[in-house]
C-alpha cells in the first residue's frame, strides 16, 4: 500500500513526497524559452494530480509512457488554487512492484450484491421478449464479468471500477419508482432501456491501468457499439417494432443534440430514461466533487466543469459557527475590570448623594455637616 495518496495533498503542502502513481496523461509542451517540459496527470485510486517536470526532461521523457506506473519524488504545492506536483525524480515501475488496488478507484458497494439486484430487476420484467433479451446479456459470462468491473464514464460520473453497475442499478430503481407515479409508462420497456443505455461502455472504455478510451470507443462511441451488441443478441422472432423502440432509447438517451444524441427522445419512456439517467449522473457527480474537497472548510466548492458552476456544500453551510472561548487570563482581566468599574460607579453615586444632601441643608439654613447648627 502507498504511503501517499492524492487525497492527502493538503497535509503535505510545500513538502517533498516520494510515492507512486499511474500516468493518466503525458504531454510534452514548450517553455517560454522554447525548451520542452512535461505536463503529466498522475492518478491513484483517490483522484488525479497535475504534475510538471521542468529539469532533465530529455532524459526523463523517454523512460516511461502513458499508462505506465511510476515512482516519483517531488514538491507538493498549489497553483491557481489547485494542488500540483513538481517532479524532481521519476522512474518507471515494474508490474511486480505494483499493487493494482492502489491506483484505480473502486465502488465501495458490494459488487455481487449489486449484480443480484440487477438480475432481480431483469427477472421482474413481464414482457417475455424483453426479459429473454436481457437474460441473454446477463447470461453471457464475458459480458457479466465486464459489467461488474467497468466504470460508467472516464471522468464525469461513476468514474470508478464497478461504476457502470452501480449507475445502472441506481437508474433501474429510479425507473421503478417513477413508473408508480406515471402509470402510462411501460415499465418493462423503461427497465430494458436502462439496462442497455450504457452497455456499450464495456467496449468503449479501457480501465486496466487508467480510465481512457479504446480505439473503437474513440472512433464509434458507446451508442453505436450498443446497437451492434443489441443486434447480436436479438433472438429469432423478436418484434421489429420493439427493437426500433429500444434502438431509439439508446440513441436518444443523452437528450440533446449538443450532448451527443443523434435523435431527441420522442416517446414517454425515452424521455423518462433521459431525465432519470441525467439526474443519477449529476447527483453522483456532485457527491464525488464534495468528496474531493472534503478537507476544505469553505461551504463553496471550486468550479465544477461538468455542471458549469461552483457548488454549495449544504452540510458545511449549516454547520454551527463556533466562537473561540476566551483564555482564562482574559476572563480574569475582564472580571477585574468589571469589578473596578462597579466600584467606581458606587463611589460616584455616593459622592453625588452627599453633595445633594449638603445643598439641601444649606437651602434650609443649616450649616454644613461638621459644625453646630442654629435655628
Amino acid at each position: 500500500m502507498k504511503d501517499f495518496y492524492v487525497r492527502d495533498a493538503a497535509q503535505f503542502e510545500n513538502k517533498i513526497v516520494t510515492t507512486s502513481f499511474v500516468v493518466a496523461a503525458k504531454q510534452v509542451k514548450p517553455k517560454r524559452t522554447g525548451e520542452p517540459y512535461l505536463a503529466l496527470t498522475l492518478a491513484d485510486r483517490t483522484g488525479h494530480l497535475d504534475a510538471k517536470v521542468w529539469d532533465n526532461v530529455a532524459e526523463i521523457m523517454e523512460s516511461f509512457e502513458q499508462d505506465d506506473f511510476v515512482k516519483v519524488k517531488g514538491l507538493i504545492n498549489k497553483y491557481n488554487n489547485r494542488f500540483q506536483l513538481t517532479v524532481h525524480k521519476l522512474r518507471r515501475l515494474e508490474e511486480s512492484e505494483v499493487d493494482f488496488a492502489d491506483y484505480l478507484p473502486k465502488t465501495e458497494r458490494d459488487v455481487e450484491e449489486l449484480w443480484r439486484t440487477l438480475c432481480e430487476c431483469v427477472a421482474s420484467i413481464g414482457n417475455p421478449h424483453l426479459k429473454g433479451l436481457l437474460e441473454s446479456f446477463i447470461g453471457d459470462p464475458e459480458i457479466a464479468t465486464a459489467y461488474k468491473a467497468a466504470p460508467a464514464a472516464k471522468t464525469l460520473h461513476h468514474a470508478y471500477i464497478g461504476g457502470l453497475l452501480d449507475h445502472v442499478v441506481s437508474l433501474m430503481k429510479l425507473c421503478d419508482l417513477a413508473c408508480r407515479n406515471y402509470p402510462q409508462i411501460d415499465r418493462d420497456l423503461l427497465l430494458a432501456g436502462a439496462f442497455l443505455h450504457d452497455i456499450g461502455k464495456l467496449h468503449e472504455l479501457s480501465y486496466a491501468r487508467s480510465f481512457s478510451y479504446t480505439t473503437r470507443g474513440q472512433l464509434l462511441g458507446h451508442m453505436i457499439i450498443e446497437l451492434e451488441m443489441l443486434q447480436s443478441k436479438l433472438p429469432p422472432g423478436f418484434p421489429a417494432e420493439l427493437k426500433t423502440l429500444l434502438e431509439h432509447m439508446i440513441i436518444s438517451h443523452h437528450g440533446q443534440y449538443e450532448f451527443g444524441s443523434p435523435k431527441l427522445p420522442m416517446f414517454p419512456e425515452a424521455l423518462m430514461l433521459h431525465y432519470l439517467d441525467d439526474l443519477d449522473s449529476k447527483l453522483e457527480g456532485m457527491r464525488a466533487h464534495y468528496e474531493r474537497e472534503a478537507d476544505l472548510d469553505a461551504p463553496w466548492t471550486t468550479y465544477n466543469a461538468s455542471l458549469g458552476r461552483p457548488l454549495l456544500d449544504r452540510v458545511k453551510f449549516l454547520r454551527p459557527k463556533l466562537r473561540p472561548e476566551p483564555a482564562p487570563e482574559a476572563d480574569a482581566v475582564a472580571a477585574a475590570a468589571a469589578a473596578a468599574a462597579s466600584n467606581d460607579a458606587v463611589h460616584e453615586t455616593g459622592s453625588r448623594v452627599q453633595r445633594d444632601f449638603e445643598q439641601l441643608k444649606a437651602k434650609f439654613g443649616q450649616k454644613p455637616s461638621g459644625g453646630k447648627g442654629t435655628q
